[in-house]
Parts: structure tokens; C-alpha cells; sequence
């Protein structure tokens, strides 16, 4: 289990993170923050779901613990158990823990990908009671204020077997993300990559051309993630078609053929050098 945790803008001094709304997300989280509401985020990979998170905890200037969901995750990931140290037995908490404690934004992304049995933890914090059972400890917690429960998934992606129980969604208020518009997205990888306009549109160009294939084999399409790496590397000197074949193309398939059609669809929309 992967956990990240940002502080406050208070603590960190950190600038906001750069995010570009695409629709009524941000008014939508904003209402959802104040109400205390747990809140469902969809979209596709590489979409932007994890910056608009970190952007969100940023204005309401509460830390930001992120667990990466996996299918060998637990309840006792998420809540805590007992450790031995120094020959004791201590009870260390999980981040879900910590986050109802502290009043911190809690963001458990890809969520479907634990077991089902995992989430079930989460529904008394996610509903009106806003509590956290500890079972080994005894103890019941409700939650600090200021805390939030944020969940992510990619629905394109996920199997039948690996979707969220109706007794779960229905918890949360749903924001469904996707791919910017082609000026939106153009900014976002001009300002990301640091390079200039005229380079970013040929790299979210591409991006459409890709997502826009007819019954591809791809398992994803191009992010908006990988567009900005592609771009990171031309800020660093390597040439666009070089930085396209090992950003995108090489990444989005390891078939022959399949990077081979890649290859031939960059030469045919991006500029000839």
C-alpha cells in the first residue's frame, strides 16, 4: 500500500497545484467539502482526478492523505494494527484513521481495485454518522471536523467483477472527470511541461487522434499524464517524435504491431521537423 500525505498550505507554503476545471467539478466538490460529504470521482487514467484532489485540499487548506488502492489491500491497511517495537505491542494507525482524527481529506484511489469486504469499512464514515469503528481497539471515532472521504475509479477500465457495491456508491456524490478540451488540455500541457503552445497542441492532437481509434487494442488511450511527460522531455532537449515514440507510443502497448500503427499515426499528425 502507497501512502502519500500533503500538508496544509499553512505548514507547506506550497503554491496551489495548477488544475483547469472542465465543468461544474470544482462548484460541485466545494459543496460536497462544506456539507461533509464523501465524494465519488470517475474517469479515465491519467484524466487529471488525482491534481483536482490535491488542488481541493489545497483551498480548504487541510492535509491530503492518499492510499493507492490494490487487490491485497485490508481493512487493517486503511485502519491500523498492532506492530511490535522494542519488544512492546503498539497500536499504529492507518491513514484512514489519521485522517479521521486530524480532519484531514482521505482520497483512497482506484478503490475497487481492494476486496469488497476491504470498503465495507468505510460506510459508517461515509453516511451520516461519520464514525470509524476500531474493533481492536474497543473504540468508536467520529470524525475530526474538516474530514472528508474522497474515492476515485476508472469505470472504462474495471471489470464486472471489480465495481462498487450500490450500498457503497450510493454514499457518495458522484463527479465524473474526463479528457479537457483540446485548448484546455493544450494549456494544461503548455504550463505542466514547460514548453511552448505550438508544441502542446501537436502533443494533445495526437491524444485525440489516439483516443479517437477505431476498435484499438489498447487497454488506455493517451492521458493527458502522458502528453505532459512526452513534453517534459522536449523541455529537456529530445525531439518531438523521439520523446512521442518513448513517452506514448512505447508506453500504451508493448505489441509490434500495434506500436508500429502508433508510430505511423505520430508521423502523420505531428509536423514534420
Amino acid at each position: 500500500m502507497t501512502v502519500d500525505s500533503l500538508r496544509p498550505p499553512a505548514e507547506s507554503g506550497s503554491p496551489a497545484p495548477f488544475y483547469r476545471a472542465v465543468g461544474k467539478e470544482v462548484e460541485t466538490f466545494r459543496a460536497a467539502a462544506r456539507r461533509g460529504s464523501p465524494v465519488l470521482l470517475k474517469g479515465p487514467t491519467g484524466c487529471g482526478k488525482t491534481r483536482f484532489v490535491e488542488a481541493m485540499a489545497h483551498e480548504f487548506g487541510r492535509e491530503l492523505i492518499t492510499v493507492a488502492g490494490h487487490e491485497d489491500m485490508t481493512s487493517a491497511d486503511l485502519v491500523g494494527r498492532f506492530l511490535l517495537k522494542g519488544g512492546e505491542t503498539v497500536w499504529a494507525d492507518g491513514p484512514l484513521t489519521r485522517a479521521v482524527r486530524e480532519g484531514a481529506i482521505c482520497y483512497l484511489d482506484e478503490i475497487v481495485e481492494a476486496r469488497q469486504d476491504t470498503t465495507v469499512v468505510i460506510h459508517p464514515l461515509a453516511d451520516h454518522r461519520r464514525e470509524l469503528p476500531i474493533d481492536r481497539l474497543g473504540i468508536t471515532l467520529s470524525a475530526a471536523p474538516g474530514f472528508q472521504l474522497v474515492v476515485s475509479y476508472n469505470p472504462g477500465y474495471q471489470s464486472i467483477l471489480k465495481s462498487l457495491k450500490e450500498s457503497t456508491r450510493q454514499r457518495f456524490v458522484a463527479i465524473t472527470l474526463g479528457f479537457p478540451t483540446a485548448d484546455v488540455e493544450t494549456d494544461v500541457v503548455a504550463r505542466e511541461a514547460g514548453i511552448d503552445e505550438s508544441t502542446a497542441r501537436s502533443l494533445v492532437a495526437l491524444g485525440a487522434a489516439i483516443r479517437g481509434l477505431d476498435g484499438s487494442a489498447l487497454n488506455e488511450v493517451a492521458s493527458t499524464r502522458i502528453l505532459i511527460l512526452a513534453g517534459g522531455l522536449v523541455a529537456e532537449g529530445l525531439g518531438l517524435r523521439d520523446a512521442v515514440q518513448s513517452a506514448v507510443v512505447e508506453v500504451l502497448s508493448d505489441d509490434p504491431d500495434v506500436i508500429r500503427a502508433l508510430g505511423e499515426l505520430a508521423d502523420a499528425v505531428l509536423p514534420r521537423p
